[in-house]
């Protein structure tokens, strides 16, 4: 390519044609031939630009965004430690405080992860900016990979915060017994959350709609998934309704990396639990993939 010709922001190279402008300058320009897309391949500008416009949009109020859920999910550790770890009790084998503090750690990511991309598109519906994303040159796995990204992000950060907020209280021990546990479950559980919550975005038509799967769906799986108890001590019918919630595998494998012990079982069944949440996630995001890709509710 001649020396004149503009850099594609890409990276990427498309067959380009010469056209002269004599009638002012007599430069040389250069465009694609008709029909011929200027961006090909990964469009990694227009990915990184979305990305960084979501993560601007919630670091703008970290206030409300980062620090005020770690703030509401100490008061959780507060008031149930307690309740219920009075007179020294153990789970696990460790101390009350210690057992649930991982589980709060993790259900503050996925619930944030929720609540940032449910609002992304959502919010565009509502006021009226929707085709600010669909306009621009993205194709639909890069619109979604940018809400993703931006989501996982702001779980990662609520998720240092809680952990520190919760490493300064007494009587809670956060040493790592199998780092790659909290890495895997982390990201597999705020992945799965920012993918229900894209989904709950697209179908939503207004913030009530956000509202009752947030209130009716997100909130009761949280609670009931094992992040304060263990399902042992469960009924056998509820012990296998919570083994049927996705929550619990996140929650409890989370767990496990701090500690070494979880509900699921051997170190094997909390591997097979990694790799069912990760084939879990495929199907979601093939799912979300396609109602971007048809426009349901977006285009229409």
């Amino acid at each position: 390519m001649a020396d004149n010709a503009p850099a594609n922001p890409t990276g990427n190279t498309a067959p380009v044609t010469e056209l002269t402008a004599d009638d002012k300058t007599g430069e040389s320009f250069r465009f694609s031939p008709r029909g011929v897309p200027v961006i090909v391949g990964l469009n990694r500008v227009g990915l990184h630009a979305l990305y960084m416009k979501e993560v601007r949009r919630f670091l703008k109020v970290q206030t409300q965004t980062i620090w005020a859920p770690a703030f509401t999910t100490l008061l959780f550790l507060v008031i149930f430690t307690v309740a219920l770890g009075r007179e020294g009790r153990e789970v696990l084998g460790v101390p009350f405080a210690s057992f649930v503090a991982p589980g709060l750690i993790v259900m503050a990511m996925m619930q944030n992860a929720f609540a940032n991309s449910s609002f992304s598109l959502l919010s565009g519906k509502m006021q009226g900016t929707i085709i600010d994303l669909l306009m621009p040159p993205l194709s639909s796995g890069e619109l979604m990979a940018g809400i993703l990204a931006a989501a996982v992000t702001r779980a990662i950060l609520v998720g240092f915060a809680v952990g520190l907020a919760m490493a300064l209280w007494p009587g809670v021990s956060l040493g790592l017994a199998h780092p790659w546990a909290v890495v895997w479950f982390g990201l597999m559980g705020a992945l799965l959350l920012a993918t229900v919550g894209l989904a709950t975005s697209i179908w939503a038509e207004k913030f009530d709609h956000n509202a009752a799967i947030t209130n009716f769906i997100i909130a009761p799986l949280s609670l009931l998934s094992g992040t304060f108890y263990v399902i042992e001590n469960l009924h056998g019918v509820f012990q296998t309704v919570s083994r049927l919630n996705p929550f619990f595998y996140v929650i409890s494998g989370f767990r496990y990396g701090f500690l070494g012990e979880s509900d699921i079982g051997a170190a094997d069944h909390v591997v097979a639990a990694g790799l069912g949440l990760l084939a879990l996630n495929a199907v979601l995001v093939a799912g979300v993939y396609a109602l971007l890709r048809s426009g349901w509710k977006l285009k229409s």
